[in-house]
């Protein structure tokens, strides 16, 4: 099924991913293309609009990344956000300098105000808050482009050629320090663009299924299923797609969340495919044993992930496609066109050498991991499933500080049931991105009873995020982390402290290790 598409030609900024998720969200269908891709094969894609990102060059250097100037008469409409603003200033006749008035360069939440004639504001406040960040400052603006917004410190914060469709904003709509920024966005997909809106979750998923049907014939497909998000959606749409034609190995290295691995297995059997369940606890603790640094244990984990995977493939027989959870930011980030050897190569490492397959299936690389979501639900996933937080390939492995041990996981993992149970009980888990106990490599002394205790101290986290790049740490109510406390400290033997972490990303990162 063919949708209309809008491009988001990317100039290195660091929300170019951030811009087709909000493109998206307005139901029209985006792709992120480099800016060096060649202006033939823009056209090809027969978009309805083009969206220039930002980008931390100065347009007006030597080496600046341009565009093929042919791409202003194309005919198509054009918003250029902060660098791409600048450039379209910039090739078609404007000035652009560095700002040499402090009060030019803005950067954060700024005061703007608007001319609500223009397309890209229509029906929208005269007055709100966007986000700047820019050094440089349009000195003039090019012939037949009127200023439509303005701040106290610039009066050219957004520009435009309503009859040639172009715009240009200084600041930053996608994000959601800017007011009313998505609503920019939509006014410029359905009020200049002309979309219609045809990008839903439910067309997605039928055409993936006749797409896959197509492909995989009458051939089997083997699966890593590690129990996220990506590879559990990707395991209901193939089965849905191609049944008992399907094989899951689910590795469970023993290192998961309390009752993950059955509820894993539960989620799946109402399908009719083939589903492996490999407990091999043992196999990795002992590999673990007497590792502290964290990243031997992530490189021992992946290595034994791909030795029991391998060893299951050899028994499931003949494999004609393997199938992996490749989503679209890691197609923009491997790089289009190489994406599918460099997740073959970090996902299950040396399998493409020892199984014969004819290639590869990946059903969810055109989606960015909201629309991984939205498609599991349409698919009939389970809601815990479906909405299950982050969770590292390693697992509790990279939160037990030191040497991981079987006592160590079986404490945190209750430890971090009772945590992640008592936020769900709050309410609180729903505005938390991310939350999860540490335990730390620490122990020190408590007082139980009447008796002296010398246990592990625990370490809570929990953020709040848009994006993952940087966090805040999350503000949860005394109360609720009294009781979350208590609880851990009476439930939980071999702890006797609980600290919560208090640091955003930067300078921490969200993981302790």
């Amino acid at each position: 099924m063919s949708h209309q598409t809008v491009i988001v030609l990317d100039f290195g900024g660091q929300y170019n991913q951030l811009i087709a998720r909000r493109v998206r969200e307005c139901g029209v269908y985006c792709e992120i293309k480099p800016y060096t891709t060649a202006l033939a094969e823009l056209k090809a894609m027969e978009p309805i609009g083009i969206i220039f990102t930002g980008g931390p060059n100065s347009v007006y250097l030597d080496k600046a990344p341009r565009v093929d100037q042919e791409i202003f008469t194309w005919g198509i409409p054009i918003l250029g956000i902060c660098y791409g603003c600048q450039l379209i200033a910039h090739a078609l006749g404007g000035q652009v300098t560095e700002a040499q008035d402090e009060s030019a360069r803005e950067y954060g939440k700024t005061r703007t105000y608007f001319d609500t004639s223009c397309k890209l504001f229509r029906g929208l406040p005269a007055e709100g808050v966007t986000w700047m960040s820019h050094g440089d400052y349009m000195e003039e603006v090019p012939e037949g482009f009127a200023l439509m917004a303005r701040s106290d410190a610039c009066p050219n914060v957004a520009i435009a050629d309503e009859g040639r469709g172009f715009y240009g904003v200084q600041y930053h709509p996608e994000v959601n320090h800017t007011e009313n920024g998505v609503a920019m966005i939509r006014n410029f997909l359905y009020e200049v663009c002309g979309a219609v809106g045809d990008w839903f979750m439910e067309d997605y998923k039928r055409s993936a299924i006749l797409a896959i049907r197509e492909k995989v014939g009458d051939g089997r497909v083997l699966l890593a299923l590690s129990g996220g998000v990506d590879s559990s959606v990707m395991a209901a749409l193939l089965a849905e797609s191609i049944g008992g034609q399907l094989t899951c190995v689910f590795v469970d290295h023993g290192l998961m969340r309390l009752n993950e691995g059955d509820e894993v297995e539960e989620a799946f059997a109402p399908w009719d495919i083939n589903f492996v369940r490999v407990n091999a606890e043992r196999r990795f603790l002992d590999k673990l044993a007497g590792v502290s640094e964290p990243e031997r244990k992530r490189k021992i984990i992946g290595e034994e992930f791909i030795r029991v995977f391998e060893e299951e493939s050899k028994k499931v027989g003949r494999v004609d496609f393997l199938a992996q959870g490749t989503i679209y930011p890691d197609v923009i980030e491997s790089g289009a066109g190489d994406a599918a050897v460099i997740k073959s190569h970090h996902n299950v490492g040396g399998l493409p050498d020892t199984v014969d397959f004819k290639g590869l299936i990946e059903p969810l690389r055109l989606l960015f991991k909201d629309e991984v979501r939205q498609l599991g639900r349409e698919l009939g996933l389970p809601e815990y499933l479906v909405s299950r937080q982050p969770f590292p390939g390693p697992g509790l492995a990279i939160r037990i500080i030191g040497e991981v041990t079987k006592e160590k996981a079986d404490l945190l993992r209750l430890a971090d049931f009772i945590f992640r149970d008592e936020l769900a009980r709050a309410g609180e888990d729903k505005r938390l991105n991310q939350s999860f106990a540490v335990l730390t490599d620490t122990r020190s002394v408590g007082v139980m009873g009447d008796g002296r205790t010398y246990d592990y101290a625990l370490a809570l986290r929990a953020v709040t995020t848009s994006d993952f790049m940087t966090a805040n740490w999350a503000r949860i109510p005394y109360e609720l982390l009294d009781r979350i406390s208590t609880r851990i400290i009476n439930e939980v033997q071999g702890i006797n402290r609980v600290c919560y972490d208090i640091t955003s990303k930067p300078p921490a990162t969200i993981e302790w290790e």
